[in-house]
């Protein structure tokens, strides 16, 4: 009978190829940086609460400022507007051609009045416009000028044009044929600086607008005069905002 050989333990133990090693140990990477918490939602609304109580604080502050210092101003320096009123104006000359050849002169007065003890005005040279119906019928010009506390200054100007064109304006045509008025608008454009105290601002565009006036041709060489105790003057900033005039 055969005798059956059994293996040994010690044998087992050295055929074991795959030994047996120790766990690995699980490694930390940045184990220094601090943890993220974000913000709770209650603290991000009291930021922006405070923020806008903070702005709206300053904006109200800055109204006060301005407000306050407007009354000194005011109180101070009792500014008022310029006045402009046109005190005669004579027509020498009025005529249209059979080609639509426009000649005219204007002789005008204008007078201008600061009622200001503290404050003087600057003007640059003036261009001057005289329109009928939307029609130009005069140009001129009036030299730069000073407007000092509490004066009035007298402006005078011709106004004319020659050989101008016109084509289109019936109306126009018609008035002149039949001898009735002619409604017209006068048109002052200049810069003015203003001098409060010591101080001087920069230039600032502005308009003159002389309406209600209405003028007859001169049918030979006497000059007709033109009514003007009504004419209303009106003066307005040139101011530009982007694409908008003021």
């Amino acid at each position: 009978m055969a005798d059956k050989i059994h293996p040994s333990s010690k044998q087992s133990a050295a055929g074991n190829t795959n030994p047996n090693f120790p766990a690995n140990k699980s490694q930390l990477y940045n184990s220094t940086r601090p943890v993220y918490l974000p913000l709770p939602r209650r603290n991000r609304r009291s930021c922006c609460r405070s923020c806008c109580l903070w702005t709206t604080f300053l904006l109200l502050l800055l109204i006060l400022i301005a407000a306050v210092s407007g009354g000194v101003f005011y109180l101070i320096y009792r500014p008022h507007r310029l006045s402009f009123a046109v005190s005669s104006l004579q027509v020498s000359q009025f005529n249209l051609t059979s080609s639509n050849q426009l000649n005219t002169k204007f002789n005008f007065t204008v007078t201008c009045r600061n009622p200001n003890k503290k404050i003087a005005f600057y003007f640059d040279s003036v261009s001057v416009a005289i329109d009928s119906d939307g029609v130009d019928v005069g140009d001129g010009s009036i030299p730069a000028f000073v407007l000092p506390k509490k004066n009035t200054t007298t402006l005078r100007a011709v106004v004319a044009t020659s050989g101008r064109i016109v084509d289109g304006n019936g109306d126009l045509k018609s008035d002149l044929k039949n001898n009735r008025s002619l409604p017209i608008t006068i048109r002052l454009d200049t810069k003015v600086k203003v001098k409060i105290g010591s101080l001087k601002t920069k230039k600032v565009p502005v308009r003159v607008v002389c309406k209600g006036i209405k003028v007859t041709a001169p049918t030979g060489k006497a000059a007709t005069t033109a009514k003007t105790s009504d004419v209303k003057c009106k003066l307005d900033l040139r101011v530009k905002i982007w694409k908008w005039r003021i």
